[in-house]
């Protein structure tokens, strides 16, 4: 079972006045690959080798990923990364609770810690040319997200802070990482 956890950033337009996806371009992808156990990043240049990475992927996990990441980065991916079964734990926690929940409260409550910025600093970072900065707050994203994943599983549940402290909230994980056919090829492009 090959896992890949990832993060986007953006430039952050269209987001002026509304939110528009159509106007979101990709700035920096982070990953965690279950295979390597390494983070890695790309920018719009070095996309096909990421492409490669995700042809050979199982599952996909983030947070927000199948409303936000995921529409970004197919714009794009030659094929259709919907394709690959994605694991939005974001999607998980709104199913359960009804209500959508920051990672930054998540991890805080669950982890300990809390995120190293947030998307608008990586904007500001992006037009000041600091794409060093966003790629180390991306991949720390990454790796908060991964270290939430790992506790749901371990758990069947996280915690989040509320008005009334630090709640939590259960999780059925058990399906995650069943593929239909552990044979069968998420390939959408020929490699």
């Amino acid at each position: 079972m090959r896992r890949v956890i990832f993060d986007i950033e953006t430039t952050g337009e269209g987001m002026q006045g509304g939110f528009d996806l159509s106007k979101q371009e990709l700035t920096v992808v982070c990953i965690h690959d279950s295979k390597t156990n390494e983070f890695s990043s790309y920018t719009k240049e070095t996309l096909p080798q990421l492409w490669a990475i995700l042809e050979r992927t199982d599952v996909l996990v983030g947070y927000n990923s199948d409303h936000f990441d995921i529409p970004i980065l197919n714009k794009y991916y030659p094929g259709d990364l919907t394709k690959i079964k994605s694991i939005d734990l974001l999607k998980e926690i709104k199913n359960i609770l009804g209500r959508r929940l920051k990672l930054d409260s998540i991890a805080e409550a669950t982890l300990g810690r809390t995120k190293t910025a947030d998307g608008m600093q990586a904007v500001r970072w992006w037009k000041e040319g600091k794409i060093d900065l966003i790629i180390q707050y991306c991949i720390e994203d990454v790796r908060i997200t991964k270290d939430v994943y790992e506790y749901a599983k371990k758990h069947k549940s996280l915690k989040y802070k509320d008005f009334d402290g630090v709640r939590e909230v259960k999780l059925n994980p058990s399906e995650w990482e069943k593929v239909a056919d552990a044979a069968a090829m998420t390939h959408t492009l020929p490699f």
